[in-house]
This record gives C-alpha cells, sequence and structure tokens, in this order.
C-alpha cells in the first residue's frame, strides 16, 4: 500500500489558518502598498493556487481512465458490473431527491427570503446551461481525445469501461495485457501522493486568494439564506448518510467520518468534485477498504452526477428568491423543483459554482426573476467550498454501500 504523507491534515488545516490570517492581514490592514497586495494576490496566492489545481486536474483523467480499466478487466462475472451500476445510479439520484427536498422544508418553514430587500446588481451575465438531450449525448463521445482534453467524466467512464470489457474478454489473447493497466494504476495513484504533498500549500493559496479578493465580511448580504444554507448541508452530511450507512451497512460510522475528513477538507479548498477525485479514489480504496472494482466507478460517477450539496443550494435558493419576490411556491412546484434538480444534477459540471447554472434553469421554469442570482453569486463563494465538502462526502458513503453489498470492502482495512 502507498502511504499517505505524515500529518497531512494537520499541516493543511495550518494552511488554511495562515491563508487566512495573511488574505486578512492585506485586505483590511492599509499598511502594505497597492503594489505589494497587487504582486501577493497575483503571483502567490493566484499563481500558486492556479499550479495546485492544474496538478489535480493533470491526474483526473489517467487516474479514471487507468483505474477502472483495471478495475473491470480484472472482473470475473459482467452482472457485477451491472449490479454496481445500477446501484450506484440509484443511491445518487436517491439522496439528491433527499438534500433538495431537506432544503426545501427548511426554506418554507424558517423563510429565508421573507423581508429581504438587496441593492447588489445582477450579474453582466447570466450562466448558460444545456439541455438534457445535450447531456445524454455528450456520455457518447465522437472523440475520446476531444472528451478527455475537456474533462468530460460521463465520456471518459463510458469509454474506459466499453475499453475494460474489451480487455476482459481479449486478456487471453493479449497475454494478460491486463496486468500493465493495474501497474500503471498503481504509478498514477502513487503521483497522487505526490501531488497532495503539497496540498498544505496550495490550501494556503486558495484561501488566501479568496479572502484577499472578497474579505471576510461577505456573509453581511443574505446572511439568513447563509445560515439555513448551511444548517441543511450539516443536517445532510451528517443525518442522511449516517442513516444510509446504517441502513446499508454495519460500518462504523465515527471511522468513516474520522477517516474521510482529509478530503472533506481538500474539497473544502478546491471547491471541485473533480479535482478532489485523486484524493477521493485514494482514501476510499486505501483507507475505507472499497474494492478498486466499485470506487474506480462510484467514485468517478459520483463527481459528475452526485450534487447533493448543490441540490440543497438550488432548492435554497429557489425558496429565497421566491420569497423575496413575493411568490408563494405551490406543493406541486416543490416537487417540481426536487425532479428538476435531480436531472440537471446529471449535467452538472464538477467545478466550482456549476450549480449556478443549473439554478437559471430552475428559475425560468417558475418565471423567476434570474437577476437574483446577483445575490446568490455574491455570497456563493465560500457556500460552494461547503457543498463540495458534502458531495464528495456522498459519494465515499455511496462506494462504500455499494461495495458491502458486493462483499467487496475489506473491513479489517476499513476499521484499521
Amino acid at each position: 500500500m502507498i502511504e499517505t504523507p505524515k500529518n497531512l491534515t494537520r499541516n493543511i488545516l495550518l494552511g488554511m489558518f495562515l491563508g487566512f490570517v495573511v488574505g486578512s492581514l492585506l485586505y483590511y490592514l492599509s499598511f502594505f502598498s497597492d503594489t505589494f497586495i497587487d504582486f501577493t494576490r497575483a503571483y502567490v496566492f493566484n499563481l500558486g493556487s492556479a499550479i495546485f489545481i492544474n496538478l489535480l486536474k493533470l491526474l483526473i483523467v489517467p487516474l479514471v481512465f487507468f483505474s477502472l480499466v483495471s478495475g473491470i478487466s480484472s472482473l470475473t462475472s459482467m452482472q457485477s458490473l451491472g449490479n454496481i451500476t445500477l446501484k450506484t445510479i440509484v443511491l445518487y439520484l436517491s439522496t439528491t431527491a433527499i438534500a433538495v427536498s431537506l432544503s426545501l422544508f427548511i426554506g418554507s418553514i424558517f423563510k429565508p427570503g421573507a423581508g429581504y430587500s438587496s441593492d447588489i446588481a445582477p450579474p453582466e451575465q447570466l450562466p448558460q446551461g444545456q439541455g438534457i438531450y445535450e447531456t445524454i449525448l455528450d456520455i457518447f463521445p465522437s472523440n475520446i481525445i476531444e472528451a478527455m482534453a475537456q474533462n468530460q467524466m460521463l465520456a471518459v467512464v463510458f469509454f474506459s469501461i466499453l475499453f475494460g470489457l474489451a480487455l476482459n474478454k481479449t486478456n487471453h489473447l493479449t497475454n494478460n495485457f491486463s496486468q500493465s493497466f493495474e501497474k500503471l494504476n498503481t504509478v498514477f495513484m502513487q503521483l497522487v501522493i505526490m501531488v497532495i504533498s503539497f496540498a498544505p500549500i496550495g490550501v494556503f493559496c486558495l484561501i488566501g486568494k479568496f479572502v484577499i479578493t472578497d474579505g471576510l465580511d461577505i456573509f453581511q448580504e443574505a446572511f439568513k439564506y447563509v445560515l439555513l444554507l448551511i444548517i441543511a448541508l450539516l443536517i445532510h452530511v451528517v443525518f442522511t448518510y449516517s442513516l444510509i450507512l446504517k441502513l446499508f451497512t454495519n460500518l462504523s460510522l465515527l471511522t468513516f467520518y474520522r477517516k474521510m475528513k482529509d478530503v472533506a477538507i481538500f474539497a473544502f479548498s478546491t471547491s471541485s468534485s473533480a479535482a478532489t477525485i485523486p484524493v477521493t479514489l485514494k482514501t476510499v480504496q486505501d483507507d475505507l477498504g472499497v474494492n478498486k472494482n466499485v470506487s474506480s466507478f462510484v467514485i468517478p460517477v459520483g463527481a459528475t452526477i452526485n450534487m447533493d450539496g448543490t441540490a440543497i443550494m438550488q432548492g435554497m435558493a429557489t425558496v429565497f428568491i421566491a420569497q423575496m419576490s413575493g411568490i408563494d411556491l405551490t406543493i406541486f412546484q416543490y416537487i417540481q423543483v426536487v425532479i428538476l434538480a435531480v436531472v440537471t444534477s446529471i449535467g452538472t459540471a464538477a467545478v466550482p459554482s456549476a450549480g449556478t447554472i443549473t439554478l437559471v434553469i430552475i428559475l425560468q421554469q417558475f418565471g423567476l426573476p434570474l437577476e437574483a442570482i446577483g445575490i446568490i453569486l455574491a455570497v456563493d463563494r465560500i457556500l460552494d467550498m461547503l457543498r463540495t465538502s458534502v458531495n464528495v462526502t456522498g459519494d465515499a458513503a455511496v462506494a462504500c454501500i455499494v461495495a458491502e453489498s458486493e462483499g467487496l470492502i475489506d473491513k479489517d482495512l476499513f476499521n484499521k
């Protein structure tokens, strides 16, 4: 087993704290010259965070490809792959439906938009999303190299499954060529360790970049919306995931959350489920004991379609905007929001603030003012960081459940 760097959690938390401190000093104190602040923002925070994110993105496609191909090519039963696929998709869509329902319930009870007034200007250009037709079509790429270059994860997963199946069926003709993919997968897992060794520095730059740009007082606007959204996220990650883990497995909840803390912190700093894939895969396989046949499929798919945190934001934002516009949504419209949030989550890119794209679709459905997205975007940056932590925790929970149901989890490793 490849060893994770020692004291990683402590060092990442230290990097996060220092990022807040240094960013706050540069933002609030007039002692520093504008030239120095601009230089620090550009060549320390912006450049450092961009390099770190690029290194993570560099690993995503090859790691997913080799991990998935090596896992599928080693399967002895193709029925197992079908079972894994069905269970994964059903669980992801179910938790997303629970997530948006939870946020709608909390929003309808505590009314974050009641009596709200704001002079925040609307964004100059509203984000544009794609329809269900295009989302489905993107799963079947005409050019896999282009799909890989654009990080189209559903397309990469689809091609990897096909390639793995073909390799499985021809292994006896290729002198066990699948073993080469096993070795390449090991190499890329080592690359993951090399990159996350620099995580404390990367997190320092990412947090510093956020604070030096927006300060710490961004929550002054739409405070009730922000507070209720954070509460909904915490309830979902603590209670919903605990419930499904206890319902479908006999795994220790304390052990699960303790081993997921590094991934959650990492996801918080990157705001991208896709960028966190290497770390999530490493943790799920080496710490939670999930067999790579399961994790190599469940985690990449989860980074694309498991958007529980985003669904919570969309539900709360819809209620918030409807209430501040003086519109009372009916029960039938609430059901429509749930359906739309679940369906659009499949096409939401695993990148920072992508949820605002699909929020446009929901607002248009009910004739709600799109200009109000300006309010959501004003407070969305750090909320997006929290949502990503929820998403990756859900990915790992589903991976454990699917692996347990297939008898493909090493409980000794999980409990170690």
